[in-house]
């Protein structure tokens, strides 16, 4: 949602801000902090090898899914709140605010405020989405450890606004930016942590310092990305790392070339296993998803088998 409305928008060169839905409300499942999604997975391959019910796995999701709003962990709608506020179209801590917390409502009111203003000042997206704004969000993107659907979401706002970028830029701009954020995939807090210590501009301030984005990049506030983090500080050291400390000094998406995808194909680095980075082996091609599930389930004994079914209703919902 939020990539085709700013396409809309840069279509028209529109003054624009974006306010996010905010990730949903963090809960507990066994004493643990599940990530809506980031778990889903495991657990379910808990009840195909007989460790955890059905009932157990049903009650997993009302953990996962506490309150409305997006996923609580850094899945592509939490990229998209940071990559805006990244770009400098959202006010800053946009990215991180639970969609339930009354702060969110503040700040829709505050860029309700700031959109009349900038309509008057005439601040068009033009004026933002600068190849600088677009540098500095890839850069954003791989500090926090954000989905891949960034890379085709920012390509197609680039190409709305005449910004030339490619995949290329994506590969050699992001390689070499620190994962400052420890949160799912890559990590282990979740969306609510993160706001917690801080959200986005602490991390912003570090990077402008670091000149590993350029903080001179106007924003919706009228002032640069600089400016508006310069005083912002972490709070818990865990969450948001410094420099020195970063969850792994290599991040952001890597672009993979050959044979198998000839156009290039992505991997989020700081989320993958350093074992699987380097791999030899014989590749298992499927017709389609039916195909891999039929196989990949064959080898599952029938009780086992059973246990999908009995699930089903809930995968239907």
């Amino acid at each position: 949602m939020t990539p085709a409305l700013i396409m809309g928008a840069a279509r028209c060169d529109l003054p624009t801000i974006v306010v996010s839905g905010g990730p949903m409300l963090t809960g507990t499942f066994r004493g643990k902090k599940p990530g809506s999604g980031m778990d889903l997975y495991r657990l379910r391959e808990e009840v195909l090898g007989g460790c955890l019910s059905s009932a157990d796995f049903l009650a997993s999701e009302t953990a996962m899914s506490r309150s409305a709003a997006s996923c609580n962990a850094m899945g592509t709608a939490s990229t998209k709140a940071c990559t805006v506020e990244g770009l400098g179209l959202a006010l800053p801590g946009n990215a991180a605010i639970p969609a339930m917390d009354s702060r969110r409502r503040t700040l829709s009111q505050l860029s309700g405020r700031r959109i009349v203003e900038m309509v008057r000042e005439g601040l068009t997206l033009s004026k933002l989405l600068t190849r600088t704004a677009f540098e500095n969000a890839i850069r954003v993107n791989g500090a926090v450890g954000g989905s891949t659907n960034a890379v085709i979401h920012l390509l197609a706002i680039a190409g709305r606004i005449g910004v030339d970028l490619t995949l290329d830029d994506w590969d050699h701009l992001g390689s070499d930016v620190p994962a400052l954020v420890n949160l799912m995939p890559s990590g282990k807090c979740l969306m609510e942590d993160f706001f917690v210590a801080g959200g986005l501009p602490p991390m912003l301030r570090q990077l402008c310092e670091a000149g590993l984005i350029d903080g001179s990049a106007q924003t919706v506030t009228g002032r640069s990305l600089y400016d508006n983090a310069a005083h912002e500080v972490a709070f818990g050291q865990d969450v948001i790392r410094s420099l020195d400390q970063a969850l792994t000094q290599q991040s952001g998406i890597a672009v993979l070339r050959g044979n198998f995808a000839p156009q290039g194909a992505v991997v989020k680095v700081s989320a993958a296993s350093p074992h699987l980075m380097p791999h030899s082996g014989r590749a298992l091609v499927f017709d389609g998803i039916e195909d891999w599930l039929a196989n990949t389930l064959a080898g599952i004994p029938d009780h086992k088998i059973n246990r999908i079914d009995e699930l089903r209703p809930w995968n239907a919902r």
